[in-house]
């Protein structure tokens, strides 16, 4: 397997995050690259027309991705090697409503997305990106786009209170999530004297212009802001799903360059590797050539809540893509259950680095480290959804490939997260093994990993596309 320079895979995911501050910019940005690498875009509203040897991918509520290669040997009943990651990470959201105004400062109302460590959310440059629905009149007839937006320059922050104001902060930094946690857009008298206007005027609240119902709900600077980057007029916006984002640029960075310093690193660290392994495994004409089975990335939205929504892993869209990419190659209802048990999941999340500061925390004999490659996580109460079967088949692809491998089990006095593994393990019914790459400050504003184990992810899942279907022939269970 040719090898590929760290920093050059390391400035590959650079890109990749800052091209992508909301789930919606990171399947954007997913869809651009595969659709440079050659797959087709499919619509889960249309009927699939697949052919062996050919990559496809779909979208759903463009906040999900799944990506697919069919191997030129594949019929139906074949196995699918799949690897799981979501897009989506810790944040803050705006509310139907933003419009806040106290004490003569305009603010942005905000609710919590996940369990992110809101501490870190004070003090710093923030603006906002997501999605917009934009109201467009041509030749008469209105329609409504889905658009993607984001403003680039600090546009809010959430200050702290003056240490004066209370002498007790550094004992313990308290806030209150509703009161406190609420960014400051501007003051009123800023806010007046920047007023969107028309033709005949400063728009107000709830007025009528050429027949269209300002919106009342959001501050009007900040609609302006949006329709500067849109394209369009403030009472052209009809909605918007945005959230709260970071402006410092994600880097590689520390004294040795060893480290890429960025928020978003859960999940968007696993998503690019993943996405990047299938990618490159399939580039070639002759990448297919021998494959039996069906090479796929799947990258859901909404598993920091959860993962119960239309377009997260506890929805069918897994299933349904099996379901669909199996029927097209057979008629036989009963086939599906063959593939599913011939397939394997690697859901890949990312793991707890041991901190320095903190050793207590692990427990003694699993202490994933920077640089030490991936992590395959075991949980008794299957919090994650490895076995020894599964795990094995991962370890024994390290191993070919010369790639570090690491163990976590958290403390028995500790409480565990979880992952999509479980989900889809129990969901689907396929064999499952749940890994990460390490890394410190989790759920944080801005987090750590090891530039050397993004190559390492990328390479082990390379390999993983590559191997799997020689080494699960080889494997005897369940006879």
């Amino acid at each position: 397997m040719a090898k590929q320079d760290t920093h050059a895979v390391a400035s590959e995911f650079i890109d990749f995050l800052n091209a992508s501050p909301t789930a919606f910019h990171a399947v954007d940005e997913a869809k651009k690259r595969l659709q440079s690498a050659g797959f087709h875009q499919l619509s889960e509203k249309e009927v699939w027309e697949l052919q062996p040897g050919n990559k496809y991918f779909f979208t759903r509520n463009h906040s999900t991705i799944v990506a697919f290669a069919i191997g030129k040997r594949y019929v139906a009943g074949n196995g699918f090697h799949i690897i799981g990651a979501h897009t989506d990470s810790p944040c803050l959201k705006l509310k139907p409503v933003t419009k806040v105004v106290k004490g003569g400062i305009l603010e942005v109302g905000v609710q919590t997305y996940g369990g992110g460590l809101w501490h870190t959310w004070f003090d710093r440059d923030l603006t906002v990106a997501g999605r917009v629905i934009v109201r467009e009149v041509n030749s008469g007839s209105v329609s409504y786009f889905h658009r993607l937006v984001r403003i680039e320059e600090p546009i809010m922050r959430i200050p702290t209170l003056a240490i004066h104001l209370d002498r007790t902060v550094n004992d313990g930094f308290k806030f209150n999530n509703e009161t406190h946690l609420i960014p400051i857009l501007a003051t009123s008298l800023k806010g007046e004297l920047n007023k969107v206007t028309s033709e005949n005027g400063p728009i107000e609240s709830g007025n009528q212009t050429d027949g269209k119902k300002t919106n009342s709900k959001h501050h009007l600077l900040l609609l302006q802001l949006l329709a500067s980057k849109l394209g369009c007029e403030p009472d052209d916006i009809c909605d918007f799903e945005l959230q709260v984002c970071d402006t410092q640029p994600s880097t590689i960075a520390g004294a040795a360059k060893e480290f890429i310093f960025s928020g978003r690193l859960d999940n968007l660290c696993m998503s690019f590797c993943s996405l990047k392994a299938l990618i490159d495994a399939t580039s070639s004409d002759s990448s297919l050539e021998e494959e039996t089975g069906v090479r796929m990335v799947a990258l859901f939205d909404h598993e920091e809540v959860g993962s119960a929504s239309a377009q997260g892993a506890g929805s069918p869209v897994m299933l349904n893509a099996v379901t669909r990419i199996t029927d097209s190659f057979s008629s036989n209802s009963n086939i599906l259950e063959k593939a599913v048990q011939r397939s394997y999941l690697v859901s890949a999340d990312m793991a707890h680095a041991l901190h320095p500061n903190y050793m207590d925390k692990h427990e003694a004999n699993h202490q994933p480290k920077l640089h030490g490659g991936l992590v395959i996580k075991n949980n008794a109460n299957q919090r994650y959804a490895t076995n020894v079967i599964t795990s094995f088949i991962f370890r024994e692809i390290a191993s070919k490939h010369n790639l570090p491998v690491q163990d976590f089990v958290v403390r028995n006095d500790m409480s565990c997260g979880s992952t999509i593994g479980p989900i889809l393990a129990s969901g689907i019914g396929i064999r499952t093994v749940d890994v990460g790459a390490p890394q410190l400050s989790m759920h944080s504003i801005r987090e750590i990993c090891a530039v050397d184990d993004v190559k390492y992810s990328y390479e082990h899942f390379k390999a993983f596309y590559q191997e799997f279907p020689h080494l699960d022939a080889k494997m005897v269970v369940d006879m």
